[in-house]
């Protein structure tokens, strides 16, 4: 493939990428609209998240595998075509339990994020990866903010089945570009998909996410979610056994134990906690009415505008990272990025009386999300082999969304579990929740300190984890 094409290919997979991420949270804000618009009741009307969440997580490392094993392009257009139906379905949508099939079907388009990265990996000259990498995870994280900005505009002037109109246009032209003009990645991984992995995968996740998404309204020591933690758990330990067991396992247990591997991940789970639960909650803070004693009565517009100052913040400091990588290392942006999370938690527990604040602490929280998430992908990828990058990749995204799913749990107790005369939690349950936050995310800077700091590998312009082999069969160090 030419050269000069990498920018087009490039564009191709940032909005595919970009706009899953923006399904992620665009329906978050709309969420009562839609409860009203289809007389459902708030607690199906959730299921609207939970059920798109279930199925990115399933289908995010299935799929990156599959990737590495019959071709990314191959895989990537398939991918395409059901987010494109999915969009389709819930902009039609007569009802709830239609809108939610839709949503699952939506769902695959997670595994855009490890076949894009794997892309890239395949197809860009060497000393390109990071820094594509780098700008393809500021447009995915600036997706996620898009969706919490556009989605009150979006409903207030048009409908909101039009969160998903758009998407259907955007999609559907960049499935046809992608089918003409991305090429198909040489790269294969040997073997087969594993089919009893992949349904131990599936059903461990879901048996873990279900409660975690469903606990405040089923009560965290009811017997629906005590039970399926356990089933959780069993089902995690079946399938470390089936994969450990298996000639061609669907997650390959050794890239997993990598040190570069398993400390980044663990960032992933304690930084995606702090991330999503914030995402959640506050709009909710801010849409709060102040006779509550704090909010500030904002309408779901004006929420997404005080968000505003993230998105373009992680915009920013996901595109800067690129640069910045080959001068002070991805872990320095990792702990970076980790740690102004932290602070902009902590500040944000502390003062959040004025408009202004919010907006500040959007603003901070935002340059942590852009340097952390271009980080973590450079560094898996930097430190997988070839064929594995689009499992790796995708096990990432869903460790980072498993750890998302447990901070909105826990905030969302801290949260509600003490109302007010009016139904309104007290202030001191966000207090609390974003005082957790804060500690998660400085957790998640401690953890980054145990990255191994690597170099980039002469033969592949990614680096090699410590000890694994290069591309010559020899040990390659790993140092700053």
């Amino acid at each position: 493939m030419p050269r000069k094409s990498t920018r087009l290919t490039f564009a191709v997979l940032a909005t595919g990428a970009g706009v899953f991420a923006m399904l992620q949270s665009l329906i978050a804000p709309a969420l009562p609209t839609v409860q009203h618009a289809l007389h459902t009741s708030q607690s199906t009307a959730t299921w609207v998240m939970t059920a798109y969440l279930l199925s990115a997580s399933v289908f995010t490392p299935i799929l990156g595998r599959v990737g590495d094993l019959i071709g990314k392009k191959r895989t990537l257009v398939g991918v395409l075509l059901v987010v494109l139906a999915g969009c389709l379905l819930a902009a039609l949508a007569p009802n709830i339990g239609m809108l939610i099939v839709a949503r699952v079907v939506q769902g695959v388009g997670g595994a855009l994020f490890p076949l894009s990265f794997g892309i890239i990996r395949d197809e860009f000259a060497p000393s390109e990866v990071p820094g594509s990498i780098s700008n393809l995870s500021a447009v995915i994280a600036a997706g996620g903010g898009v969706g919490i900005v556009a989605a009150g505009p979006i409903v207030s002037a048009l409908d909101y089945r039009w969160l998903f109109w758009i998407p259907v246009a955007v999609v559907a032209a960049t499935t046809v570009i992608a089918l003409r003009y991305v090429p198909e990645s040489p790269n294969r991984a040997e073997g087969k998909v594993s089919w009893l992995g992949a349904v131990l995968l599936s059903a461990w996740l879901v048996a873990l996410l279900l409660p975690l998404s469903q606990a405040g309204t089923w009560g965290w020591g009811s017997a629906r979610v005590l039970g399926l933690f356990a089933v959780a758990v069993a089902l995690f330990v079946l399938w470390l056994l089936a994969e450990a067991r298996s000639r061609s396992p669907l997650i390959d247990l050794r890239i997993m134990r990598l040190p570069a591997v398993w400390t980044t991940n663990t960032v992933a789970l304690l930084f995606g906690a702090g991330m999503y639960a914030l995402w959640s909650f506050l709009p909710a803070f801010v849409q709060t009415p102040s006779s509550a004693g704090y909010g500030f009565g904002a309408s779901v517009t004006t929420s997404g505008l005080l968000m505003l100052p993230m998105l373009l913040a992680m915009f920013c400091s996901g595109i800067l990272s690129g640069r910045l990588a080959p001068v002070v290392g991805a872990k320095a942006l990792l702990t970076t990025g980790a740690a102004l999370g932290a602070v902009a938690l902590a500040f944000l527990a502390l003062w959040h009386a004025a408009q202004w604040q919010i907006a500040v602490v959007a603003g901070v929280f935002g340059l942590g999300i852009g340097l952390a998430f271009a980080s973590m992908a450079n560094l898996i990828v930097g430190s997988v082999p070839p064929e594995q990058t689009g499992a790796a990749t995708g096990m990432n995204a869903n460790i980072r969304t498993i750890g998302g799913s447990i901070g909105a749990a826990v905030t969302s107790v801290l949260v509600t579990g003490r109302l007010q005369p009016s139904g309104l939690p007290y202030g001191s349950g966000y207090t609390h929740g974003f005082t957790l936050l804060a500690v998660l995310c400085l957790a998640a800077a401690l953890a980054a300190l145990l990255v191994p700091v690597r170099r980039t590998g002469r033969a592949t312009g990614t680096a090699r984890a410590t000890g694994e082999p290069s591309e010559a069969g020899r040990p390659t160090a790993v140092r700053g």
